[in-house]
């Protein structure tokens, strides 16, 4: 058996997260998001790999190379140009020899789900529910065999989706061959896979454990599901008079300073330095090369290497990029005085708490007052004691 991976696109809802990186490298329990998916494909007892690559390839070529680091084959194919999910599965019509197995690279799952598809019948779909199936290709099912496959209803039929992962043969690219443009000029695999439902050939597969992590709101969830499992090490220098509560992890290099409290689950990158007096709770991760300083205070959230949170600072249920920086004194609010869910650039995150979405390279002066739902282009510049709210541009300097 085969894994095919589609990470060529972009991933344009992730913005401005993917302005510098191809979405299935944004980090999740300080790992790129599709190294999860991977080690899970390889645990259940798949070693050789295609990758559909384009969009920030070189980041993924550079961090995966042949495979061998992680005990797998991988070859490459490039999709040039984003077509359509029909045209990237295509992309590997020279590179698999017989079934193989389909998985969008930018959702979890788990070990057991994918070992259980490889041992299904050619073509297989997987399918999860949801609360919002409108946002995803709603399926129907009779007696294990996908009956409807609608891409984005108004008004869902139920709440069973398309969750992006599939067992096909390599009849799979005679149907793609006869595909043509949706209305959105884009080569679509639902449309290949409609021919297989009104032939009734089509099996699903439900899984038992899915993770879409569509919006940058979605990877808090998926980091927090993520170190779960996780066990405690330490590789770094922890000093007298800190406090380490449940799973934390901390890398070679860093020091953890006196004073400080963190509760786990929490995973600390290489090379940082955390305090003294930093409090951070639990569903933390925090990249390479941070500081987290004084009396400075996180919870729930992403932060990528190379930021600095240095003194008397909150960043709670946000997602902040690579190589930022926080004056002394700037703070996120992450919860409305009203306790309604809260919207990002007009998108309702269903999530009663979060703070904001922070490129790479963004610069606070002091005192910044960041409000909830707020999100911030890479390299955004802001003078000390701004009010910052909504949707801010790349490279915004406000003073």
């Amino acid at each position: 058996m085969e894994c095919v991976v589609l990470a060529a696109g972009e991933g344009k809802r992730m913005r401005p997260l993917t302005a510098k990186r191809p979405k299935v490298m944004l980090p999740l329990a300080n790992r790129p998001m599709m190294e999860h998916l991977v080690l899970a494909t390889r645990d259940a007892g798949i070693t050789d790999f295609v990758f559909i690559v384009g969009y920030g390839e070189r980041e993924i070529r550079k961090h995966f190379g042949d495979g061998s680091e992680f005990g797998i084959h991988i070859a490459y194919a490039t999709q040039r140009h984003q077509r359509g999910t029909a045209d990237a599965v295509s992309a590997a019509r020279d590179l698999v020899t017989g079934p193989f197995i389909v998985l969008n690279g930018d959702m979890v799952l788990k070990r057991e789900d994918i070992a259980e598809l490889c041992r299904k019948k050619p073509a297989c779909m997987c399918i999860s529910s949801t609360d919002h199936p409108g946002d995803y290709g709603v399926v129907l099912t009779e007696n294990g065999m996908i009956t409807s496959l609608e891409e984005k209803s108004k008004i869902p039929k139920s709440n069973l989706i398309n969750a992006g992962a599939y067992l096909f043969s390599p009849d799979i690219f005679d149907l793609i061959d006869n595909v043509h443009p949706s209305p959105r000029g884009e080569l679509e695999l639902t449309d290949a896979l409609a021919v297989l439902v009104e032939k009734r050939q089509l099996c699903a597969h439900h899984l038992s454990y899915w993770m879409d992590v569509g919006h940058p709101w979605d990877m808090l969830d998926a980091n927090a599901a993520l170190m779960e499992t996780t066990k405690p090490a330490n590789h770094g220098v922890v000093e007298e008079g800190v406090t380490l509560q449940n799973s934390v992890i901390i890398g070679e290099g860093t020091v953890i300073k006196s004073g400080t409290y963190i509760e786990g689950p929490c995973i600390i990158g290489k090379n940082c330095r955390i305090g003294p007096h930093a409090y951070i709770r639990g569903a933390t991760s925090i990249g390479d090369d941070c500081h987290v300083g004084h009396c400075s205070e996180l919870k729930n959230s992403i932060i990528m290497a190379g930021t600095k949170i240095p003194h008397f600072n909150y960043v709670g249920d946000s997602v902040v990029g690579a190589g930022c920086n926080f004056g002394a004194g700037t703070k996120i609010a992450n919860l409305r005085n009203d306790h309604a869910t809260i919207r990002v650039c007009g998108k309702d995150t269903r999530r009663k708490k979060f703070g904001a979405v922070i490129g790479d390279d963004v610069r606070f002066g002091i005192n910044c007052s960041i409000n909830v739902g707020t999100m911030i282009g890479s390299e955004a510049k802001f003078a000390p004691n701004t009010v910052i709210e909504g949707c801010i541009g790349e490279k915004a300097v406000i003073r």
